[in-house]
């Protein structure tokens, strides 16, 4: 031990301090196991006094625990999804870190799940985080067959008995943004988005096409283009919406958004004075560009946080009272002026 290091305390050294067994300390500050209430005050004020921290090893094979926990990311995430990934996963593992479990990653693609199931078969994590739902998901079919405790970040398709979820309000803010572009008058609104696999994809459209409803304007079909991931892709979509005449742009995320907005540029198009454009998902890319762009913000470190908490929740852990609200907010900016 290097001189001036500190020496941790170990429950031996508490029932030293306290004259008792290591047995009645272990059963003290685990608080199971009969022990009297001035005997466990007196060993948890002893706890606290040594600044005794647990071995987390130790504690995980007394309870057969591994204090790992498994977030799944897709194999095809991309530079789209950065940002969403990023915030969530920041959440994630501050939640984690306070209860002291462990984040693994893993890369799964929804149909190959030779990795996951090494995870589970080994016993490497005591539960798993599902990011971005499938449509069409085995993932959570296989998780469900094997009783292995799981959350899952997306709505899915539809109510499934014992499922655990929860998700960003996407569906009410793509309806919220729609109808205030609606409402300022612009009937011809194309949408920009990404993979229809992908369950955010459709609760998006979904809050779109509430929107024209609710504002009983008809929904032009062929201005929805989904399935758009590159530069060329927007781009042939940015023509054939231009041809079309449409008085707006809704895109899915940020990276489309930042990509039209370079294929509106080329095309010398003039914003918001030719065609006015927004995002379903706001970043500093669309905040800080000329003009900015208007956006829904969501608090997507809040989503990871509560995601892992009720993870945390079904592993028997302590966590209630931490449980966030999920809100949203319209960021009107010059884009849509």
């Amino acid at each position: 031990m290097e001189r001036g290091e500190k020496k941790q305390c170990t429950i031996d050294d508490i029932a030293r301090e306290l004259g008792i067994s290591k047995t009645t300390v272990s059963r003290a500050i685990s608080g199971k196991g009969r022990v009297g209430k001035a005997t466990r005050e007196k060993v948890l004020a002893c706890v606290e006094r040594l600044d005794y921290q647990p071995n987390v090893i130790a504690k995980s094979l007394a309870q057969s625990r591994t204090y790992n926990i498994a977030l799944l990311l897709p194999d095809d995430y991309s530079d789209i999804d950065f940002p969403f990934f990023k915030e969530c996963m920041s959440g994630i593992c501050e939640k984690a870190a306070q209860h002291n479990y462990d984040i693994l990653l893993s890369m799964v693609d929804g149909k190959d799940l030779t990795q996951l199931k090494r995870l589970t078969a080994n016993r490497k994590v005591d539960g798993v985080i599902v990011t971005r739902a499938l449509v069409n998901s085995s993932v959570r079919n296989y998780l469900k067959e094997e009783k292995i405790p799981f959350v899952a970040i997306g709505t899915p398709e539809e109510e499934e008995p014992g499922l655990i979820w929860i998700d960003n309000r996407n569906r009410e803010g793509s309806r919220e943004l729609t109808g205030i572009l609606l409402m300022k008058g612009l009937r011809h609104i194309a949408l920009l988005g990404g993979s229809r696999a992908h369950l955010v994809t459709k609760s998006r459209v979904q809050g779109f096409e509430d929107a024209h409803k609710d504002y009983r304007v008809k929904l032009d079909e062929t201005l929805q283009f989904l399935d758009v991931n590159s530069y060329a892709e927007v781009s042939a979509a940015v023509d054939k919406i231009l041809t079309a005449g449409a008085d707006g742009i809704v895109c899915m995320d940020d990276f489309i958004t930042n990509m039209l907005l370079g294929c509106l540029r080329e095309r010398d198009v003039q914003i918001p004075q030719e065609v006015k454009v927004a995002s379903l998902y706001d970043s500093s890319l669309l905040e800080y560009y000329i003009p900015a762009v208007t956006s829904l913000h969501f608090n997507t470190k809040t989503l990871g946080m509560n995601a892992c908490q009720l993870l945390l929740e079904q592993l028997g852990e302590d966590v209630k009272g931490e449980f966030m609200p999920l809100n949203y907010q319209v960021i009107l900016r010059e884009s849509t002026k």
